[in-house]
C-alpha cells in the first residue's frame, strides 16, 4: 500500500514533465487568407517566412545545451522515414502503440517549443517511455542503418540530458535555480547585474546578446558579451569602470550561419516589398542581423511602425525577454501574417476611442504619455510564427524610447485565438457547474476584448519619467506629485536606463500584470463593449466571464511556481496569480476560493465570483492596485516595485489560503497547452501553400519538409554551433 501511494505521488509530481498522448494539436488555418494574396504578396510572405524559420532555429541554442542535438536527431530519423513508416521499426524495437505515440508527441513538443523546455512555463519535458526503448528505436531506424557511427555519436551527445530530471534541470533559470544558455554555466545573478551595468555604460542593448564568463586572468574576471550576427569579426576589449576589477570583451558572430540565412532571405523579400517603408525596414533588419546592431533593428522598427495597414504584416528579431532569467535578453522570433479586414475594423474603432479611454485610467494625467500616438491595430491570420510559442496578441516594438515617443503596433492573432482557447466542458476545472456553460459560450468573445485592451491601452499606456544625458527632464520636476504620498517625485530613469534594465527580473511579469489590470478595468466601460458588438445582457456576460477567467487563471497559474526555488516560470501566469491575490484581499465576498474533494475522490477546488460586486468592490480594488503599479513604473521605484510585486507573488501554506497545497491540486488536474501545426510555402513557378493535418505526425512532417532543400547543411551548422559552446555549460 505504501509503495502504491509513493507511485501515485510520483505520477502526480512527475506527470508535469511528460506531454500527454492526448494533447491537443491543431492546424493553424490560413488557406483563405493566403489565397487572397497577389502573386507578389505571396513571394514577399514566402521569403519573410523563410527568414523567420531559419532564425527560429536559434531558439534551440537559446534554450538548453541539448536542444539543438535532439532537434537534429529527430530530423534525421523523420527525414528518412515519416512517422507512419517509422512505426514498423518501433514495433520491431519492442515499443507498444502507446509508447510510440508518446515518442511522436515528444518530437512534436520539441518542434513546437523549439527545445525541450515548455515555452509557456519553462519546465523541462522528457519522452514518456523508457530510455532503452527509444534507443532501440533509433538503432532500428533507416537513419541509423545508413549512418550508424554518426547516429550513435548524436545519441551519445544528448541522450543523458534528454531524459535527465535532476533538480537543476527541471526548469530554466540562472545559477543553481535552473538551466540557461543565455549565460555560461559559471555565471550567477551578480554577473548578470555587472554585465547590465557595463552594457548601460556603453549604451549597448542586451536584447541580442549572451554572456560568457571566462577564467579570470591575473585575478581579474573576464567576460565576453557575444552579439548575434552573421559577421564574425570585430572584437573589442574594453576595461570596465574602475570600481569593478574586470574586463569585458564585446564580440560578434553568435548564431552566425543562421543570421546569414535570415539576412539573405530578407534581401530576397525586399524585391517583392509593397512600398518604400517595407524596403527600408528590411534593409535595416538585414543590417542588424549581419552586424549585430540593435540600433539598426530600432531603425527598421521605425519604418515598420510607419508601414500602416499592410496586407502582409511581419516582425522579426530578438524580441521578448521572458526566458532570460535576468529579463534583458530577447528570444528570437519572427512572424508573417495576413490581415483579416473584417476583424480589424473592431480594433480600428478601439484605436480611435483610445484618446477618450486613456483619461479613464486611474492615474493622474502627468503619469500618461504627453501624446498618444495612434498605432496600427489589426487582426491577423498567422501564416508563419517561428520561435518557442505563439501568443494571442502582441504589442511591439519593445524599445521603450520608440514606444514612448514614436509609437508602436498592436496585433491580435485571430486564427490562433480561434483554436487555442476552445475548451471542452469535461476538461473545465475549478468552476461551478452553472458557470461552465457560460464560460464556454463567452470565453472567446471576452478574451478578444481583454487582448485588445491589454495590448493597446495596457502596454500602450503610461509615461516613464526620464532625465536624459544632458540633464533635461521629460516631466515638470517641481510640480508633479506622487498620488500615493502627495510628495514630489524623487526617483526617475537616468540616461540609458530602461524599464527592463532597471526592473530586470520582475520587469516582464510586472508589465503583464499592469496590462491585464488595464483590461479588467476598462472592460467595465460600456463604450468599449459596444465597440466589440456587445450590448445589454450580452455585455454583462462578457464582463463576468472576463473577470471569472482572470481569477481562475490566477489559480491555474500555481502550476508555474517552483516551491524549491520560490520562483515563477511564466510571466503572464505570475501576473494573473497576483491579480487573484489582490481580488481575494478586496474581501466582501467578491471572490471565493475553497478546497474540496472531487467526484473521483481526489483533491479539488472551486473558485467563484460574485458578479454583483465586480463593478463596486472589484473595480475599486483594481483601481487602487493599478494606480500603484503605474506610479512605481513611472518613477523607476525599483525597491517599492519589488516589495509590492514580490509580496503579492508569494506562494505559501499560511494565511487564509494554503496556496502550496492548492498548487498540488492544480498540478493533479492540469490540462496540457495546445500545440499548433503550421503550413509551409514553396516556390514552384508560383508560391504554393503546403498544409498538414493537426496531429503529432503532421507537426513532425511540417518540420522535416521546412528545411528540405538544405537539411544536411542546416543540421551540420547547428551541431557545429552547439559543439563550440558545449564547454561553456559545465
Amino acid at each position: 500500500q505504501q509503495l502504491q501511494a509513493s507511485r501515485l505521488l510520483f505520477t502526480m509530481v512527475d506527470s508535469q514533465y511528460f506531454l500527454p498522448n492526448d494533447i491537443g494539436i491543431s492546424a493553424l488555418d490560413c488557406t483563405e487568407a493566403f489565397r487572397l494574396l497577389s502573386p507578389r504578396e505571396k513571394l514577399y510572405a514566402h521569403y519573410l517566412s523563410r527568414s523567420a524559420w531559419y532564425g527560429g532555429l536559434a531558439v534551440l541554442l537559446q534554450t538548453s545545451p541539448e536542444s539543438a542535438s535532439i532537434f537534429v536527431l529527430l530530423q534525421r530519423l523523420f527525414r528518412k522515414q515519416p512517422a507512419a513508416q517509422l512505426e514498423s521499426m518501433a514495433t520491431a524495437a519492442g515499443l507498444s502503440p502507446e509508447e510510440y505515440q508518446a515518442f511522436l508527441v515528444y518530437a512534436a513538443g520539441l518542434y513546437a517549443n523549439m527545445g525541450n523546455y515548455k515555452s509557456f512555463g519553462d519546465t523541462k519535458f522528457i519522452p514518456n517511455l523508457p530510455k532503452e526503448k527509444l534507443k532501440a528505436l533509433v538503432w532500428q531506424s533507416q537513419a541509423f542503418q545508413d549512418s550508424p557511427s554518426e547516429m550513435e555519436a548524436l545519441w551519445d551527445s544528448c541522450s543523458t540530458l534528454l531524459f535527465s530530471l535532476e533538480d537543476q534541470q527541471k526548469q530554466l533559470g540562472l545559477g543553481d535555480k535552473g538551466v540557461t544558455t543565455y549565460f555560461s554555466g559559471n555565471c550567477c545573478l551578480e554577473d548578470a547585474e555587472l554585465a547590465q551595468k557595463f552594457l548601460d555604460s556603453k549604451n549597448l542593448s542586451a536584447y541580442n546578446t549572451r554572456l560568457f564568463k571566462n577564467k579570470s586572468e591575473e585575478g581579474k574576471a573576464s567576460y565576453e558579451v557575444r552579439l548575434a550576427s552573421a559577421v564574425q569579426k570585430g572584437e573589442s576589449a574594453m576595461s570596465f569602470l574602475k570600481s569593478y576589477d574586470c574586463v569585458f570583451m564585446v564580440s560578434r558572430g553568435d548564431y552566425a550561419y543562421l543570421m546569414k540565412k535570415v539576412s539573405e532571405n530578407l534581401e530576397k523579400a525586399k524585391n517583392h516589398a509593397a512600398n518604400e517603408n517595407q524596403k527600408r525596414m528590411l534593409e535595416e533588419y538585414a543590417q542588424s542581423f549581419t552586424f549585430g546592431s540593435i540600433e539598426a533593428h530600432k531603425e527598421g522598427s521605425r519604418f515598420w511602425i510607419k508601414d500602416k495597414g499592410p496586407i502582409v504584416e511581419s516582425y522579426i528579431g530578438f524580441i521578448e525577454s521572458y526566458r532570460d532569467p535576468f529579463g534583458s535578453r530577447g528570444e528570437f522570433e519572427g512572424f508573417v501574417a495576413v490581415v483579416n479586414k473584417a476583424m480589424s475594423e473592431r480594433f480600428a474603432k478601439l484605436v480611435s476611442s483610445a484618446e477618450v479611454l486613456l483619461p479613464e485610467l486611474p492615474w493622474p494625467k502627468d503619469f500618461e504619455k504627453d501624446r498618444f500616438l495612434l498605432p496600427d491595430f489589426t487582426s491577423l491570420d498567422v501564416l508563419t510564427f517561428a520561435g518557442s510559442g505563439i501568443p494571442a496578441g502582441i504589442n511591439i516594438p519593445n524599445y521603450d524610447d520608440i514606444r514612448q515617443s514614436e509609437g508602436f503596433k498592436n496585433v491580435s492573432l485571430g486564427n490562433v485565438l480561434a483554436v487555442a482557447y476552445a475548451t471542452q466542458k469535461d476538461k473545465l476545472t475549478f468552476l461551478d457547474e452553472e458557470d461552465k456553460d457560460m464560460y464556454i459560450k463567452w470565453k472567446g468573445p471576452s478574451f478578444e476584448v481583454q487582448v485588445g485592451l491589454h495590448e493597446l491601452l495596457g502596454h500602450g499606456s503610461g509615461k516613464l519619467f526620464v532625465q536624459d544625458e544632458k540633464g533635461n527632464f521629460n516631466f515638470e520636476q517641481d510640480n508633479v506629485r506622487n498620488p500615493e504620498t502627495g510628495e514630489q517625485i524623487t526617483t526617475w530613469y537616468k540616461g540609458n536606463e530602461t524599464w527592463d534594465s532597471k526592473f530586470s527580473t520582475i520587469s516582464c511579469s510586472y508589465e503583464e500584470c499592469r496590462a491585464e489590470c488595464v483590461g479588467l478595468y476598462l472592460c467595465l466601460n460600456k463604450h468599449v463593449l459596444s465597440i466589440f458588438g456587445h450590448e445589454d445582457e450580452d455585455a454583462k456576460e462578457v464582463v463576468y466571464i472576463n473577470w471569472l477567467n482572470m481569477v481562475r487563471a490566477g489559480l491555474l497559474g500555481l502550476e508555474f511556481f517552483t516551491p524549491e526555488s520560490k520562483s515563477w516560470r511564466q510571466a503572464h501566469m505570475q501576473a494573473r496569480f497576483v491579480i487573484l491575490r489582490v481580488l481575494l484581499e478586496a474581501g466582501e465576498g467578491l471572490v471565493n476560493l475553497k478546497e474540496s474533494t472531487g467526484k473521483d475522490g481526489r483533491p479539488d477546488a472551486l473558485i467563484t465570483l460574485d458578479r454583483s460586486k465586480v463593478h463596486t468592490v472589484g473595480k475599486a480594488a483594481i483601481e487602487r492596485f493599478l494606480c500603484k503599479l503605474q506610479v512605481i513604473k513611472s518613477t523607476a521605484d525599483v525597491e517599492g516595485g519589488r516589495a509590492l510585486y514580490e509580496g503579492y507573488s508569494a506562494v505559501s501554506d499560511t494565511g487564509s489560503h494554503n496556496f502550496l497545497r492548492l498548487r498540488e491540486t492544480v498540478l493533479l488536474r492540469k490540462e496540457a497547452r495546445k500545440m499548433f501545426v503550421q503550413a509551409n510555402t514553396r516556390v514552384k513557378g508560383h508560391v504554393e501553400l503546403v498544409e498538414y493535418e493537426g496531429s503529432a505526425a503532421g507537426l513532425i512532417r511540417s518540420f522535416t519538409e521546412r528545411f528540405a532543400d538544405d537539411a544536411e547543411e542546416v543540421e551540420a551548422h547547428l551541431l557545429e554551433l552547439n559543439k563550440r559552446d558545449a564547454p561553456c555549460w559545465c
